[in-house]
């Protein structure tokens, strides 16, 4: 997992609230059996017509945007079905954080896994800074995870933030879930190897 520790790049306005699973990864790409092309599901009714071809007026297809790093989104991002693709596709997108008002809990968590950091502020915060990337060239960001702050590049205008400490260090160290657990607990997990392998021999 690509840890997360200083990022820079371009940030995209997406307020519509509720946006579900299904919008940010539609079911007709569930059906690999890989992670490989869910680039191209991200959003995929939104940024492309009937005909396959771009949308103009979608963000992520407009001069500016189309090679966002941070999408600052509408609350309750993520609702909808569990599906892991979702987070998938945001990644293989090139989006390294989503900020918002509040997320789904389980897309949330998935996002936790797959690299992706999720900043939640308030609503009056997130209005603010909307309105200062709504212009291309002016929406470049800087989020410092270690630092716990975006930083807006044009005006230098700071914003901190506060992420539960275990998911920090987990990010910063680019570790899933497992390698989280490995690296917290490998010598308690060998221990117990060892003396469960003592009692039943018969097991092994």
């Amino acid at each position: 997992m690509q840890p997360f520790i200083r990022v820079t790049g371009p940030a995209a306005p997406f307020p519509q609230p509720n946006v579900d699973t299904d919008v940010i990864m539609p079911k007709q790409f569930l059906k690999g059996v890989d992670r490989k092309g869910l680039d191209r599901g991200a959003f995929y009714d939104l940024r492309f017509g009937a005909d396959g071809q771009p949308r103009p007026d979608f963000i992520l297809n407009r001069p500016g945007w189309q090679d966002a790093r941070f999408l600052v989104v509408g609350p309750n991002f993520g609702c909808g079905s569990s599906r892991e693709h979702a987070v998938w596709g945001l990644a293989q997108l090139g989006i390294r954080a989503l900020i918002g008002t509040s997320f789904a809990g389980i897309f949330n968590d998935n996002c936790q896994r797959n690299g992706i950091l999720t900043v939640t502020l308030d609503a009056a915060v997130i209005n603010d800074l909307m309105a200062r990337i709504s212009r291309p060239g002016a929406n470049g960001l800087t989020v410092d995870l270690p630092a716990q702050t975006i930083t807006v590049d044009a005006d230098g205008h700071t914003i901190p933030f506060a992420v539960e400490a275990l998911r920090r260090d987990a990010l910063i160290q680019g570790l899933d879930g497992v390698s989280a657990t490995l690296a917290r607990h490998a010598q308690a997990i060998r221990a117990f190897e060892a003396s469960h392998r003592q009692a039943n021999p018969w097991f092994y």
